[in-house]
């Protein structure tokens, strides 16, 4: 299985107000096959502390053993080397085999860390759109050497820091 650019994205809902809109837009971006959700957990707390949660993945069981196989052994070999790397693999593919990559038992602790009337979400978003230019890259010898994304209020960080810097001493 090729596997794309893989994002991490975790994102709070102080005040949700879900109305499917972001399921939606999730949608979208799968038929287009811009995207694909390898696992998504979402969670909800309610005022009286009861918790809703909703995961799920585009990915099939086979799909995620596979998957979790590989992130176990990449894990493994920076952990034990060779021996790591295999035995990486094992738990990685057991870790997998119910279709998910995020623990069940992670709704616990992200319940754990939110506050009654609010939500969280975590989701592992691979961006189907840049394997052919990743893969152009690299037929051209290319090395990726960082990435990262840019938010609008990182910008005026950025801002501040300049103008800090322009302040007279």
């Amino acid at each position: 299985m090729t596997i794309g650019p893989v994002q991490l994205l975790v994102v709070a809902f102080d005040k949700p107000d879900f109305s499917g809109e972001i399921v939606q837009e999730l949608t979208r971006l799968r038929e287009n096959n811009l995207i694909r959700l390898v696992d998504a957990l979402a969670v909800r707390k309610h005022l009286d502390g009861t918790l809703d949660a909703l995961q799920w993945s585009d990915l099939s069981v086979d799909e995620a053993e596979g998957l979790g196989a590989t992130i176990g052994a990449l894990l493994g070999l920076g952990v034990g080397g060779e021996e790591g790397m295999e035995a990486g693999a094992v738990a990685g593919r057991a870790a997998g085999s119910d279709g998910h990559l995020i623990p069940e038992e992670e709704v616990w602790d992200v319940a754990a860390t939110i506050e009654p009337g609010t939500a969280a979400a975590i989701a592992l978003i691979e961006h189907v759109w840049a394997i052919p230019l990743r893969d152009a890259i690299v037929r051209a010898g290319g090395v990726p050497v960082s990435d990262g994304w840019i938010h609008p209020l990182d910008l005026v960080e950025v801002g501040l820091l300049a103008a800090e810097d322009l302040e007279p001493v």
